[in-house]
């Protein structure tokens, strides 16, 4: 399989003019926690994720102030660029720049070398400069766990599980929608994020009372959201 098999394509994407503000709003309200950089032309120049954001002077968590010593062995630049993710105001001024990337045919194992290696949750899908998709690690796990082997009894049961435990998070603001979850031998695995313990928690707990559930395995997040000034 490759990339172009598992990819996201509804590629939700910002421009190095957007405000920080708009692309906090952005990953909480798609539920992500990055997104590319695109230029007047489609072309990728970066990348934006909830690291990017995690340190700003709007929220008060700003790094540690450093002690003179610490403070005279970082070079300028590094002190510069830090301050410019506390401080900036745009997309462009905060975003990473050193866009890693793969194309559709790459292989998964490919893929899951480079998230591994950078340590990183996502990667655009490039073709020509132009984003075509992302594969993200929880795309990596959604493959895997479809390809568990399973008989056709168990089969019918999960995907009877899947449809009863969206039907019963359907209608609340705080539900996950249905590409969220897998249901693998009776255990619900969901993805996303949440803006709260007690998101998480109702969520789990109304999976939990669905006939048939063995488990949940939670991998819900929380976004990084920056209040605007």
């Amino acid at each position: 399989m490759q990339a172009s098999d598992i990819m996201t394509t509804d590629v939700i994407t910002v421009t190095p003019e957007t405000s920080v503000y708009h692309a906090a709003a952005l990953l909480t309200e798609h539920r992500i926690s990055g997104m590319p950089v695109v230029d007047d032309e489609g072309q990728v120049v970066g990348i934006v994720s909830e690291g990017d954001l995690l340190h700003r002077i709007e929220t008060g968590t700003l790094r540690r102030q450093r002690t003179w010593l610490a403070e005279f062995l970082h070079s300028t630049r590094e002190l510069a660029g830090e301050y410019l993710k506390e401080h900036a105001l745009k997309v462009g001024d905060v975003m990473t720049d050193n866009v890693i990337s793969v194309r559709p045919t790459s292989s998964l194992g490919e893929i899951a070398d480079l998230l591994d290696r950078h340590h990183i949750k996502r990667v655009p899908v490039l073709q020509e400069g132009r984003v075509v998709g992302i594969v993200s690690r929880s795309n990596l796990i959604h493959m895997l766990a479809g390809e568990a082997p399973s008989d056709a009894k168990t089969q019918a049961a999960d995907e009877t599980i899947h449809r009863h435990a969206v039907q019963a998070l359907g209608g609340h603001r705080w539900a996950m929608a249905a590409e969220n979850l897998v249901v693998v031998d009776g255990i619900v695995h969901v993805w996303g994020t949440v803006r709260s313990e007690e998101e998480r928690d109702a969520i789990r707990v109304t999976i939990e009372r669905v006939p048939g559930v063995k488990g949940v395995e939670n991998h819900l997040g929380y976004p990084v959201v920056i209040p605007a000034m």
